[in-house]
């Protein structure tokens, strides 16, 4: 099954950073550009927070600080995915054939 995923992600003619994930709806990276937008991401993510973290005053300044910061950096990711990859569909497993991966 590794090798068949693999094989997928490396199918890639259009060169599209993100390929639509092969069990429900959305991407994953499937070129070196991809990991490093989702790795820029959690960084991203998890610095943030742990800068806040160190200045609030209480959870709550926290919360509302992150919480709008984080649904940006999620925004971002979704629109850089929507650019750079496939159109997102509903899949269940591989596609039988080179049709199914055009929609």
């Amino acid at each position: 099954m590794i090798n068949e995923y693999i094989a997928y992600l490396k199918d890639n003619p259009e060169g599209y950073w993100f390929k639509a994930k092969l069990y429900g709806w959305g991407w994953t990276p499937a070129t070196w550009q991809g990991w490093l937008v989702l790795v820029v991401y959690v960084t991203l993510i998890v610095a943030d927070f742990a800068r806040i973290e160190a200045t609030s005053q209480s959870e709550n300044d926290t919360l509302f600080i992150f919480l709008p910061r984080m649904a940006l950096f999620t925004i971002l990711l979704v629109y850089i995915s929507y650019k750079k990859g496939e159109k997102p569909r509903w899949q269940w497993g591989l596609p039988k054939n080179k049709n199914d991966t055009q929609v």
